[in-house]
């Protein structure tokens, strides 16, 4: 398949290079030219523009921050619509709104190109060895024409729902998440101010029903001191935010999630928005002065 790839972020590129591993043919795009470089080194070819990178293509897989540069890379002048051929598929795998989701999806109906949205969990080492899982949102029918692509990225892929769908259970995804490292982070510090290792409570409850992939994942890097982005702290606050506009929009309580907020905008404020978000740690470690 003929694939227009936009944007080679920390996500984006192990993403793309799986595809190229996958034998597509991949012309690829992002603003920072030295990662159009570095996956052109790898078998793609580099385009120049958002429309040069998508006017052959038969499907476009984007891989952005957030709604406004999703709306402006897909609507704006000089975008995907502005090239992209009726019948082509678009793949969104940003994470964003549900209802910025839906706006693109309707906007690419008008100009007679399919959009599924597929955002992913499972941070840069999935992205790396092709695991990570798409939520996803769209129509059947799409769906099944980009699951071979999606199966080279990824493990778990599961239509959720029409437009909007994937993007709402990513939101869920990610209040979990972070609640999940917010209540790892709060337990070592218990542990650590009580005079036990946080290496001991890792070991002794990771098979239990406390145990969890962002334990494995998370609390290992807590232990070890190590903040360095699998998936950065402003990403997350990001999501954060997206959950708070659409819990507002729905009316749904979310306690949790506004406390765990309150934690990454104070790290954020401290410098540390590009640290991964197993930092939270840190949160705790400046109100007690304790390492964990």
């Amino acid at each position: 398949m003929k694939i227009g790839f936009i944007g080679l972020g920390i996500m984006g590129k192990p993403m793309a290079l799986n595809l190229i591993k996958g034998g597509h043919e991949l012309c690829v795009y992002d603003v920072v030219k030295e990662r159009v470089e570095e996956v052109a080194s790898a078998g793609a070819k580099a385009a120049c523009s958002i429309a040069e990178a998508v006017k052959d293509a038969e499907f476009v897989v984007t891989m952005l921050p957030n709604s406004p540069h999703v709306k402006e890379v897909v609507c704006g002048e000089g975008g995907v619509l502005s090239a992209a051929k009726p019948g082509t598929i678009l793949i969104d795998m940003s994470s964003i709104a549900p209802a910025a989701s839906q706006e693109v999806a309707a906007k690419c109906a008008e100009k007679g190109v399919k959009m599924l949205e597929a955002p992913v969990s499972g941070g840069e080492p999935k992205a790396i060895d092709g695991t990570v899982s798409f939520m996803c949102g769209g129509e059947e029918e799409v769906f099944e024409k980009c699951r071979p692509i999606l199966a080279l990225m990824g493990k778990d892929i599961v239509l959720c729902g029409p437009s909007g769908a994937g993007n709402t259970v990513k939101l869920a995804n990610q209040i979990i998440v972070a609640v999940n490292i917010a209540a790892v982070a709060e337990a070592f510090m218990l542990a650590r101010q009580a005079g036990v290792e946080p290496q001991t409570v890792f070991e002794a409850i990771r098979g239990g029903l406390a145990g969890s992939t962002v334990l494995n994942a998370k609390g290992s890097m807590m232990i070890a001191q190590n903040v360095n982005p699998g998936f950065k702290i402003d990403l997350h606050i990001k999501d954060l935010n997206n959950v708070v506009d659409t819990a507002h929009r729905n009316g749904t309580p979310i306690p949790m999630t506004s406390v765990v907020m309150d934690m990454l905008q104070n790290l954020h404020l401290r410098g540390m928005g590009g640290c991964d978000h197993s930092a939270i740690a840190k949160y705790y470690e400046y109100l007690t002065g304790v390492k964990i």
